[in-house]
């Protein structure tokens, strides 16, 4: 007796896109399908020169149009911004670049209102020497700080005159043994050279405790001056790379 063998048409509708006109059907558990991921979004971010690094690599490989990009500019917070594919959302990214403050710089609380007792800031004056115009200078700072005398002179004027007006006045004066002001060399961003500062030490009274806290005019407008330098030098290049890119500032 023959065995009859049941033959079952199977149609199978393939999409323009497939070139092969072999279909292999396997026996037993498929495989597991392995769900589609979405796209992974640009998001980096680094020193103030990030986007011009991105862009010089990317601006011809027609990932993003200029014409769907743009630039943000803080320039209070010394950074940039640049959003590429700005209207899609699966597919919008960013590349941010941020000229931070040297954190040694940071440490020693140039105009920040920090405050310092004479023997913490001998200390600290002393295990970063470095910072100093040289060796001597720091050690005769250090000196003078850790063994500091002052004298406070204090007046008080109070009176009342015969039509009513009234006079409280209370002034301090303090004379010690260290230097008005003193000279660091230091960078004050991260990545840029030192520069050489003049700070100034300025006392407060808390009782019978002298306090001091460092200022510098001239940190003030270095911190400016850069800023804006390095702002400008990153948009001059941006328009030549990508001129048809937006840029905002806020």
């Amino acid at each position: 007796m023959k065995e009859e063998t049941e033959k079952t048409r199977v149609i199978l509708n393939l999409p323009d896109s497939i070139s092969q006109n072999e279909v292999i059907i396997r026996e037993g558990e498929a495989a597991k399908v392995i769900d589609p991921k979405p796209p992974v979004k640009t998001n980096l971010s680094g020193v103030i020169g990030a986007p011009v690094e991105y862009l010089k690599k990317r601006v011809n490989t027609n990932q993003f149009k200029q014409e769907r990009s743009h630039l943000i500019v803080e320039r209070e917070k010394i950074m940039l911004t640049l959003i590429i594919n700005e209207d899609n959302d699966y597919l919008r990214g960013q590349v941010q670049g941020q000229l931070e403050q040297h954190p040694k710089f940071i440490e020693f609380g140039v105009n920040t209102g920090k405050i310092w007792t004479p023997i913490e800031l001998g200390m600290f004056f002393k295990m970063n020497r470095s910072f100093f115009m040289d060796m001597k200078s720091n050690m005769k700072l250090v000196t003078e700080l850790m063994n500091f005398t002052a004298t406070v002179n204090s007046k008080v004027e109070q009176s009342v005159k015969p039509n009513g007006s009234q006079t409280d006045n209370f002034a301090q004066l303090v004379n010690s043994n260290l230097p008005e002001s003193f000279f660091l060399n230091i960078p004050v961003f991260k990545g840029m050279p030192a520069e050489t500062l003049e700070v100034e030490t300025f006392a407060k009274i808390n009782g019978r405790e002298v306090l001091f806290t460092l200022l510098s005019p001239g940190a003030n407008q270095t911190l400016e001056e850069i800023r804006d330098k390095a702002i400008d030098e990153q948009l001059t290049q941006i328009r030549e790379i990508a001129p048809d890119i937006a840029i905002i500032e806020k």
